[in-house]
């Protein structure tokens, strides 16, 4: 994290001295709540920007609308999700706001969430935006603002179908046989990371952030991103030969010797953004897909999360896929994760004389 100036240490969270005055740094997609402005300047001396700020507060807390209770819960909590998740809520809190925004949070009701769902025609994404819908009430009980949750647990939706899509060890052998001009390069570095995906199951978050500090005497330390924050276990994977030499593959492949990351950019800096996107990572990997359907037999696309179920179908035990993919609960590995087929034996019959 990029330490903070020195005439700014001390300040709360996201405020900056600058030319003479306190300013309050937005949070990007949320400028619609301080007069659309990315820096708002809250006073020129400490009490003016203390007073501002908490008559800001006070004005959001005043709630009496939807639009309101989701403009506190943009400015509350999406900022403490992950990037990828704060950028989809800001999509679902416009659309919802859209919609609902001029209701009083004690108007609605189920059959509103129903009718919104049948009037979208994309229903995976209208199934999500009243999944933060729902969050937002559930905050809105925990301020104070409402009593009881007026739709969760009185509305049946169904659920989506999870991906079924099983990556077939011969489809793997393809991928790994496209050749590379150079020992360095995008195509080794995509396949030492594949080889290094099937052994560990790690989200690519976790894996692209993975540090030659990380590899100890006992095996690979990770703390996994989405462990739950009251526990943050930390999980070590124990060293086999396969996965000593995956590691040294992966290393070997990177384009700069001193850079502290398994995988590192051209400069040795890591793909994952400080906002927790990878896009130059994203594009090397659609590369290389479309290198393996032109180039290869495999004819279906396959994505980093289907390397993921492979690992954990392939695992030896639902318990064992549960630990390598760090889940707190095994449904979840067993519904979404487990995908190949399960091999059953035929129950006995009946003798015949």
């Amino acid at each position: 994290m990029r330490k903070r100036n020195k005439e700014n240490i001390g300040l709360p969270t996201r405020w900056q001295y600058y030319h003479g005055a306190y300013y309050y740094k937005v949070k990007p997609g949320l400028e619609h709540l301080w007069d659309g402005k990315k820096r708002f300047r809250l006073g020129k001396t400490l009490t003016e920007a203390y007073k501002t700020w908490s008559t800001r507060l006070c004005e959001i807390d005043c709630i009496r609308n939807v639009g309101q209770l989701l403009d506190r819960y943009a400015l509350e909590t999406v900022p403490s999700k992950a990037a990828n998740t704060q950028k989809d809520n800001i999509r679902s809190i416009k659309l919802l706001k859209s919609v609902f925004g001029c209701m009083l949070i004690t108007q609605i009701k189920p059959m509103h969430i129903y009718q919104y769902i049948d009037k979208r025609e994309a229903k995976v994404s209208a199934k999500r935006e009243i999944a933060v819908f729902s969050h937002a009430y559930t905050k809105a009980i925990e301020w104070g603002l409402i009593d009881r949750h007026p739709f969760k647990g009185q509305i049946r939706l169904k659920s989506e179908s999870p991906r079924d899509r099983y990556i077939e060890d011969w489809e793997i052998v393809e991928a790994l046989s496209l050749t590379c001009r150079r020992k360095r390069g995008s195509v080794s570095t995509i396949q030492a990371y594949i080889r290094l995906k099937l052994l560990t199951g790690l989200r690519r978050g976790d894996l692209l952030r993975l540090q030659i500090s990380d590899l100890k005497d006992d095996g690979i330390h990770v703390q996994p991103q989405k462990t739950v924050k009251s526990t943050k276990k930390k999980l070590i994977i124990g060293w086999t030969d396969d996965l000593r030499h995956a590691i040294q593959s992966a290393i070997d492949t990177r384009p700069l010797d001193i850079g502290p990351w398994i995988f590192c950019t051209k400069f040795g800096k890591c793909y994952v953004d400080k906002d927790g996107t990878a896009s130059g990572w994203n594009s090397m990997w659609q590369r290389f897909m479309k290198r393996v359907l032109e180039e290869t037999k495999v004819t279906e696309r396959f994505t980093e999360h289907d390397l993921r179920a492979k690992c954990a179908s392939d695992a030896e035990s639902l318990e064992h896929a549960r630990q390598l993919l760090a889940h707190a609960d095994s449904r979840l590995t067993d519904r979404v994760y487990r995908r190949k087929p399960e091999l059953v034996k035929p129950a006995k019959g009946i003798k015949e004389r």
